[in-house]
């Protein structure tokens, strides 16, 4: 049955995915925390900064760690995507700070801003993270519990880069230089 489960993987992937993921499990070893700085240089090669099913199958196999423990991992990490990102990532902060200081009214503009309607978001609750990616995918909005910059409230990271005390102008300003390429 093994034999079989090999095929599946190794026929849904072509073969530069294939070596890329054996080189960075050669480049990671078998050192304490070898899985996730794999599955984080796995990722970062991908062009739409994601892990798919049969990537992580695969590493699973070429590594010995069950299957259970590399998705566990994976999404355990907000770091870790297993949907398609993307060109520009927003990521508005959902923490206590900066709620109280109008994180959902910027999270709400937002979604309005980029065509991303409450039913796509499935009315998530306040505690529920949230991954959403515009149709023609140069946009992901995502949300994340705290960001740990509380005195800078609201916060929101674009494409890694952290902006405070953000209100809607500057967030328009940013979305716009995005789309206009000037970022």
């Amino acid at each position: 049955m093994a034999t079989a489960a090999h095929d599946l993987t190794s026929e849904s992937l072509e073969a530069h995915e294939r070596l890329l993921i054996d080189q960075a499990i050669a480049k990671h070893g078998n050192r304490p925390g070898a899985l996730l700085g794999v599955l984080e240089d796995v990722q970062a090669a991908n062009a739409h900064k994601y892990l798919s099913m049969a990537v992580l199958r695969y590493i699973s196999e070429r590594t010995g760690v069950p299957p259970s423990t590399v998705y566990s991992a994976t999404t355990f990490y907000s770091l870790f995507n297993l949907d398609p990102q993307g060109d520009n990532v927003i990521c508005v902060c959902r923490g206590t700070a900066c709620h109280t200081r109008g994180s959902r009214i910027l999270l709400e503009k937002l979604c309005l801003d980029l065509g991303l309607s409450e039913h796509e978001s499935g009315e998530t609750k306040e505690t529920e993270k949230l991954a959403l990616t515009t149709a023609d995918n140069r946009f992901t909005l995502r949300t994340v519990a705290c960001f740990g910059q509380c005195a800078l409230a609201p916060v929101v990271e674009v494409n890694h880069h952290i902006l405070s005390h953000v209100n809607e102008r500057t967030l328009q300003r940013e979305v716009k230089a995005l789309t206009q390429g000037r970022k």
